[in-house]
């Protein structure tokens, strides 16, 4: 089992400028290093808060220079808004200057907010991905490649920066459309998935719909490594939670609002917070969530993670306006307690105990 941390890198408010946020993306990744986490993911999103990330693949290639070991990862490059061709000369180039580090998280987008502002149609994402999906994997695998296609007209061309790893860096593919999940299946490369702020009856109707997929592939699920991006939070401070889930609140508002097209601003760029159909209590996400005792978080991970069987898991650190030295504390926490806990425990592939009348936790 891997462990990541997703940095969404939001902005809540003129109280933290571009800068603080991008600063704070940044110490947090070099931090979950130093903490033992396997991966450090940064999202892609353009002309709002919802997150200040515009290139993932600039981050990457930034805190490659910070880092060592912990890998880092694109989650994801919205294809539709690129020129693949473009994209693959900075995908060579984020993979060298990581020593081959990088892994390709790669999705087709749904604001139409971004979409508009790029002079794409949204209506056109999904034939867009497809066609660029081919070109990349072209690009990377031969010297000389060429395509044709509704969208792209590409001559033989080669790319000049080549990825350290070959033929390829490891793929992540998310999609709300089972057809393209379906093809990273077909292609062995790995699916990213979310039960959102949901509990576990939509991590179970999560993997049944993974299992169908699979099942169409003429593949197992279990073959399959699929990441399970996820909320989470554990702390005896109840302060600290309430931050936590009232952030996590925040970003799921702001995504749907972005996603079912009616995001408000009164200046053009802070997205107003609003409730939407969706909407949860924070007593309802504190349900749902792997939120609580380090004792609490452990045993839930451990129950999502027999339901899911996830390869890797990705929490979602920055949030919001969530300060910014607890997150940090945070991130120390899951590495020193946290991970190792879970990962002994899979390891040693025992009947679970309960440890939340507060047994013991090896470190």
């Amino acid at each position: 089992m891997e462990f990541g941390v997703f940095i969404l890198a939001q902005q809540r408010g003129y109280h933290q400028t571009s800068q603080q946020v991008i600063n704070n993306a940044v110490e947090q990744t070099v931090t979950a290093e130093a903490a033992g986490f396997d991966t450090a993911w940064y999202a892609e999103h353009h002309f709002n808060n919802y997150s200040l990330c515009p290139s993932p693949l600039m981050m990457v290639a930034h805190c490659a220079g910070l880092t060592k070991r912990i890998r880092l990862g694109t989650a994801v490059c919205v294809l539709p808004l690129y020129h693949p061709a473009r994209l693959l000369g900075e995908i060579g180039f984020a993979d060298t200057v990581s020593n081959g580090r990088l892994d390709l998280g790669i999705g087709s987008g749904y604001q139409q907010f971004e979409f508009d502002r790029f002079g794409v149609d949204l209506k056109d994402s999904h034939s867009l991905f497809a066609e660029y999906y081919d070109v990349l994997e072209a690009g990377m695998k031969e010297h000389v490649f060429s395509y044709s296609g509704q969208h792209l007209q590409i001559p033989p061309t080669a790319i000049a920066v080549r990825t350290v790893q070959k033929p390829m860096p490891p793929i992540w593919v998310t999609s709300g459309h089972a057809e393209t999940l379906g093809r990273a299946i077909r292609d062995n490369h790995n699916l990213f998935v979310t039960a959102l702020l949901n509990g576990t009856d939509a991590i179970k109707a999560l993997r049944e719909r993974l299992e169908g997929i699979a099942a169409k592939e003429g593949r197992s699920i279990d073959d399959v490594g699929f990441g399970f991006l996820r909320c989470g939070y554990a702390s005896d401070n109840e302060n600290e939670i309430t931050s936590y889930l009232d952030n996590a609140r925040f970003q799921r508002r702001l995504s749907e609002s972005l996603k079912f097209r009616r995001a408000q601003s009164d200046d053009g760029y802070l997205i107003k917070e609003e409730a939407g159909p969706n909407d949860m209590s924070l007593e309802t996400m504190r349900k749902n969530l792997p939120v609580g005792s380090v004792n609490q978080v452990i045993d839930r991970m451990l129950e999502e993670i027999s339901i899911l069987k996830p390869s890797h898991i990705a929490m979602q650190t920055q949030l919001g306006d969530f300060d910014q030295r607890t997150m940090l504390k945070q991130i120390e926490l899951w590495g020193s307690k946290i991970i190792p806990a879970i990962r002994k425990e899979l390891r040693d592939s025992r009947p679970t105990a309960s440890r939340a009348a507060g047994e013991a936790v090896s470190a």
